[in-house]
């Protein structure tokens, strides 16, 4: 467990920060304005800890950096004005037209 967090939340986390993209698929989103979303729902949800899942799921391939021409060096901007959006296969993922066991609920 993180910082509270059990793997059930964790899951739960990162599908709904699917689902989130999903909605405004194929335009992207800011960290902070994902995590804002999600407050609703996870009220003691962290921003080192939703960054974790983040990271995670850029890893993973589901999601993607969107990198302004407007930033001098994409590695300083700060976690919370980053932008994302879905890859293919995040929106596969979104879809559930195929399954990520560290995702699923079974």
């Amino acid at each position: 467990m993180a910082a509270g967090r059990d793997s059930v939340q964790i899951k739960r986390i990162r599908n709904e920060v699917l689902v989130a993209l999903r909605t405004v698929y194929p335009a992207a989103m800011q960290a902070d304005q994902i995590m804002r979303s999600l407050l609703p729902l996870f009220p003691t949800l962290e921003f080192d800890a939703f960054r974790r899942d983040l990271h995670y799921l850029l890893e993973k391939g589901y999601l993607l950096r969107v990198v302004s021409e407007h930033e001098a060096d994409e590695r300083l901007t700060a976690w919370r004005r980053r932008w994302f959006r879905l890859s293919v296969t995040g929106m596969e993922i979104a879809d559930e037209l195929i399954t990520d066991p560290a995702l699923s609920d079974s």
